[in-house]
């Protein structure tokens, strides 16, 4: 007779990193301000209300964006630009622990045969990379067992932060606080 694994692997414990929240979700933790964008663009632009800055309440983290002439364009740009600064600059606690079981469904939805498919450009970006580096972050920067966590390779997690230079940079300078390699 066979004995199975003594140590079940659960699904990892639902954390909501505020990346990963729904568009309306996410706007009701933040300010939203209007104002006139300044520069080039038009009679239009200098007189109405274009420019949308959000602010995430809960971190303080701010994104904005004004190149557009419409305020609804400006604030679905300003809101894809405030969930990948969360993913970034904000981390949600994770003990070790946890991670003994699979990663998000969303993250296994993403892996083809241990390589990472998604383009930054995608909705899911934020989530994902949030998901990655809170990883990254409960293992102390360590790229190996990262990757071991989420079930890719060390080369396809260097390659999801590669494809933003502010999250390669931002590991790095961790990863050098700790006296571990740059990664490249």
């Amino acid at each position: 007779m066979r004995m199975s694994d003594p140590t079940p692997r659960h699904p990892r414990p639902r954390r909501h990193h505020p990346a990963s929240l729904a568009p309306d979700a996410l706007l009701k933790e933040c300010t939203v301000r209007r104002t006139k964008a300044s520069g080039p663009g038009g009679q239009h632009r200098n007189k109405v209300e274009t420019a949308i800055e959000l602010t995430h309440t809960p971190t303080g983290i701010t994104a904005s964006a004004s190149e557009r002439r419409s305020q609804a364009d400006n604030h679905r740009i300003a809101l894809k630009r405030l969930r990948l600064k969360l993913a970034i600059h904000h981390r949600t606690d994770i003990d070790p622990a946890e991670l003994t079981g699979p990663p998000s469904a969303l993250w296994q939805s993403r892996i083809k045969s241990g390589r990472i498919v998604l383009s930054q450009d995608h909705e899911d970006f934020p989530t994902l990379l949030a998901e990655a580096l809170d990883t990254l972050a409960a293992l102390n920067y360590d790229t190996s067992k990262a990757a071991a966590a989420l079930g890719v390779t060390g080369s396809q997690l260097v390659k999801l932060f590669q494809k933003e230079p502010a999250v390669l940079a931002m590991v790095n300078a961790e990863r050098a606080q700790r006296g571990l390699r740059v990664l490249k």
